[in-house]
């Protein structure tokens, strides 16, 4: 893990993505690059939320993920409304996302959600198998904001991950 804010995280991630995206669109098509960028930012993001979760130990639970949504808020980056905060949930809508605004700038506007948006859900699955998200919108595809449905199961340990019906 790096002191570096999240989104110049993203933005440096971006910065080398861009190019090998483009590549890829030209030599597999837009359908299969998006597969594969899909894929193997899923794969970063679960391997992140692993790093987390070891570092926050066993008994992690949902006030330790909600305190790591200041990774990702750090400087403005997230806008956020939080509308329940408890210890089975965290309920929240993004009324402006400069992750959103940065891809659009960059010219990934077409991939922001695999790049920001698809993360999410995996972050749960790699942090905790007890925590579900749900989703039905995001401002990356066009919305007025992200609505974000966190929810910790403290029975279920065999299911985690996204519902996540935007895309």
């Amino acid at each position: 893990m790096t002191d570096l804010p999240i989104i110049e995280q993203r933005r440096i991630e971006a910065t080398v993505i861009k190019p090998i995206y483009e590549e890829m669109v030209r030599e597999v098509g837009r359908e299969v690059a998006q597969k594969i960028i899909s894929s193997a930012i899923r794969k970063a993001a679960i391997a992140q939320a692993q790093t987390f979760a070891e570092r926050d130990g066993p008994d992690r639970n949902m006030r330790d993920f909600q305190a790591l949504y200041s990774l990702w808020t750090h400087g403005g980056a997230l806008e956020t409304d939080v509308l329940e905060a408890t210890d089975e949930t965290y309920h929240f809508n993004v009324t402006r996302c400069r992750y959103a605004e940065m891809y659009k700038e960059m010219g990934l506007g077409e991939i922001g959600h695999l790049l920001s948006c698809n993360r999410d859900g995996s972050f749960c699955e790699g942090y905790s198998d007890k925590i579900t998200m749900q989703r039905g919108q995001t401002i990356m595809r066009g919305a007025s904001h992200c609505d974000f449905r966190y929810r910790y199961n403290h029975k279920n340990s065999t299911f985690g991950g996204v519902e996540n019906t935007e895309g």
